[in-house]
């Protein structure tokens, strides 16, 4: 009967359907799904990193002509039988890819897997981010603002840039979709009394969601663990102190888990990297700086080569590499290093930073392999967001650096604010941006550090993914005019009316 009334009243469908989080939501599910699921299909094709999340999962190659870099592979083989491969490291990707053959295997096939289930997973749990980080963006304000805000939130997250990974194996995907997650429900811990529980179960399972989706991701707990420093503030009772306690702990072991439970055969080829494409690629003698370390001269031929290169002067899957090479050094000897070359470190910075907003991995096609589609065709369907960004965000390291100390001290300032007030949204605002700026600089010396330029564009996604999140939060808060006092704001705001009347 409730039903009933609600849709005999115009008004209040109306006023459902045109908010800003439904609009933003159907917007981007048009433009997204465009591209994913209406053929010829879009996605990235393989560039050896499939194998990681696939053969674990019971996925393998279906094609004996099955090629990496050039097209997008649209069919997979789902394994019958007995599935002999070991995770070459644990990740929360795993949950998304069984639900994706789970529903492959009930609407379309026993045997073969399409790639648009991973889409389809990856697609309405992505939705749903959009519509609950546009909520949260909005919330406690009924201005007309609030559309320019959704439009925002759909110009920079419906980007084929972005999007393109869904129907692909990459870890990319589950990354962006867990952001989008925990950054919203920090927004509505700060601005809303009501369900905090559950805002923050969101929080958190999205956290741990992203720490453990790849290795790398591992030192994000120490970042995300600040924010719950900020929820302290939050949840004043006691009982509640103690709930963000064991859970800043749990998910600072949850990172140290996530790096130990990395398979030696994973690690070393990241220890490989780090010095071939990391250490060695600026030093114009590698030999010399190897001999310092006693470690032989000879593997400074190694010099800008990529783990799993056709030739090298070396075998890499040799004994001799691992132990005379691999077994020498650790990530304390590569850190020394870069500490005691400064001058090496900005310069390899600097590469990265020219690559933060490559989100769009030039180094695959988009395409499936079809008439008139060349080798590694691009796909440009609604990228306008990340080519202005790409074109005019500045490359060089000392931006980032700059641009980081200037949020740092501004949200200091509102922190402080918060605090003098006793307003619990800015002082956890003030946290998070904390957070932020850890996750912008700790990624990047953690890509290079962790693993030279190999892929670089990929391993930095958390930077113009964070930076877009810092971008919106800004533009948001001006619109409303509650960047400085929220509650006196609203306050204003919901007494305009009784004014006007």
């Amino acid at each position: 009967m409730e039903l009933k009334k609600f849709f005999k009243k115009p008004s209040k469908i109306k006023s459902f359907l045109i908010t800003p989080q439904f609009l933003a939501t159907l917007s981007a599910g048009l433009i997204i799904g465009y591209l994913l699921f209406v053929p010829p299909i879009n996605g990235y094709a393989d560039n050896g990193d499939f194998a990681r999340a696939i053969y674990i999962n019971g996925i393998y190659p279906l094609s004996s002509h099955y090629t990496y870099l050039d097209y997008l592979h649209q069919y997979y083989g789902i394994m019958q039988y007995y599935n002999e491969h070991q995770a070459m490291l644990f990740s929360s990707q795993g949950v998304f890819i069984k639900l994706a053959i789970f529903l492959n295997q009930f609407f379309f096939n026993k045997k073969i897997f399409d790639i648009r289930f991973m889409g389809v997973v990856y697609y309405l749990f992505y939705l749903g981010g959009i519509y609950f980080l546009t909520a949260a963006l909005t919330v406690s304000s009924k201005k007309k603002t609030n559309y320019l805000i959704a439009g925002l939130v759909v110009f920079i997250f419906a980007d084929s840039s972005w999007t393109l990974y869904f129907n692909s194996f990459f870890a990319e995907p589950v990354m962006i979709i867990a952001m989008l997650y925990l950054t919203a429900s920090i927004i509505m811990l700060g601005k809303v009394n009501n369900h905090r529980l559950l805002f923050f179960a969101i929080y958190f399972i999205a956290s741990f969601i992203l720490v453990t989706v790849k290795q790398q991701n591992a030192p994000l707990a120490l970042s995300l663990s600040l924010i719950i420093v900020g929820l302290f503030f939050v949840f004043r009772e006691k009982k509640y102190k103690y709930l963000m306690l064991f859970s800043m702990i749990l998910l600072l072991m949850t990172g140290f888990a996530t790096y130990e439970l990395i398979t030696s055969d994973f690690s070393q080829i990241n220890k490989y990297q780090t010095v071939t494409r990391g250490v060695f690629l600026e030093e114009k003698d590698p030999g010399k700086a190897l001999k310092k370390s006693g470690i032989s001269q000879q593997f400074g031929l190694l010099k800008g080569q990529t783990y799993g290169q056709t030739y090298s002067q070396i075998p890499q899957n040799s004994e001799t590499i691992k132990i005379d090479f691999l077994d020498k050094f650790n990530f304390g000897w590569v850190l020394k290093y870069y500490i005691t070359h400064p001058n090496q470190f900005l310069q390899m910075l600097d590469i990265a930073a020219k690559d933060v907003y490559l989100v769009q991995v030039r180094a695959v096609g988009d395409y499936q392999k079809a008439n008139g589609v060349s080798s590694q065709q691009q796909s440009h369907y609604f990228t306008l967001f990340s080519i202005i960004m790409g074109a005019f965000f500045p490359k060089k390291i000392g931006f980032y650096i700059l641009l980081c100390l200037v949020l740092l001290i501004l949200y200091v300032i509102v922190g402080y604010v918060g605090f003098k007030n006793d307003e619990n949204e800015l002082i956890l605002r003030c946290f998070r941006m904390i957070a932020f700026i850890t996750m912008i600089l700790g990624t990047f010396v953690i890509s290079i550090v962790g693993d030279g330029d190999a892929d670089l564009a990929k391993h930095l996604i958390m930077v113009p993914l964070t930076i877009n999140l810092i971008i919106l939060e800004i533009f948001s808060d001006v619109l409303q005019q509650t960047f400085w006092h929220p509650l006196q704001s609203r306050r204003n705001s919901s007494d305009e009316p009784n004014k006007q009347s």
